[in-house]
C-alpha cells in the first residue's frame, strides 16, 4: 500500500489516490495520460486489480476522494468488481443507465479503451526489473550506448533487453490507450 501510494503521488489528479478501505485506493483523475500512467505504476509494482470507472462526480467536488460521491464512484465499484475475472485483471465501468442504442458510441468507446489497456497492461506485465531498469534509465535520456555503460552490459545486451521490454509497443499502446479513453471523456459519459 505505502509503495503504491508513492507511486502514485506525482500524478496530476484532481483528487489524489488515497487508502479508502482495506487494501484499496482510490483517486479521481481527469487526464487520460494520467490514468494510463497510473495503470503502469500499479502493473509494475505487481499485486493489484484495477478498476475504472467513468462518468460524472457529484459537485462541490470535496477535498478527499473518500468523500467524493457519484456515477463515476459507482461505476468505479462495479469495475474493481469485474476486475476480478477480467482479462489482465482490469475492468472499466460505464454508469448504471448508460446503455442500450442511445449509448452505443459510449459503450463502444469504453469497450475500445478496455480492450486497449488490457493489452498494454498484458506488455507490461512480461517485463522483467532489468527491462524496467533499462526504461527508468531511458527515460531519463541516456541513449542506449550511455544506459548499457551504467548498467555494466553490451550495447547489443541493451538491444536485446529493449527488444524484451517492449518500449515501441508500450509507448504506442499507451498512447492509444489515453487516446482511447479521451474519446470517452469527449462523449462526456452521464446517464
Amino acid at each position: 500500500m505505502p509503495a503504491a501510494l508513492a507511486a502514485l503521488a506525482d500524478l496530476p489528479a484532481t483528487l489524489a489516490f488515497e487508502r479508502t478501505a482495506g487494501d484499496e485506493i482510490q483517486a479521481l483523475l481527469d487526464d487520460p495520460e494520467s490514468v494510463v500512467a497510473a495503470i503502469t505504476r500499479l502493473t509494475r509494482l505487481g499485486g493489484w486489480r484495477i478498476g475504472l470507472g467513468a462518468g460524472t462526480v457529484d459537485t462541490p467536488v470535496p477535498t478527499s476522494t473518500r468523500a467524493a460521491r457519484g456515477p463515476a464512484y459507482l461505476a468505479a465499484r462495479a469495475a474493481i468488481d469485474a476486475a476480478r475475472g477480467a482479462p489482465a485483471g482490469l475492468a472499466l465501468a460505464l454508469p448504471r443507465g448508460v446503455g442500450g442504442a442511445a449509448y452505443g458510441e459510449v459503450n463502444e468507446a469504453a469497450q475500445d479503451a478496455e480492450a486497449a489497456l488490457w493489452l498494454l497492461r498484458t506488455v507490461l506485465t512480461r517485463r522483467s526489473e532489468e527491462g524496467w531498469e533499462l526504461m527508468d534509465l531511458l527515460d531519463e535520456g541516456l541513449t542506449n550506448a550511455r544506459a548499457a555503460e551504467r548498467l555494466g552490459i553490451s550495447p547489443s545486451a541493451v538491444s536485446q533487453r529493449l527488444s524484451r521490454a517492449a518500449r515501441t509497443e508500450v509507448e504506442r499502446g499507451s498512447h492509444l490507450a489515453a487516446r482511447l479513453l479521451g474519446r470517452m471523456q469527449d462523449l462526456a459519459v452521464a446517464p
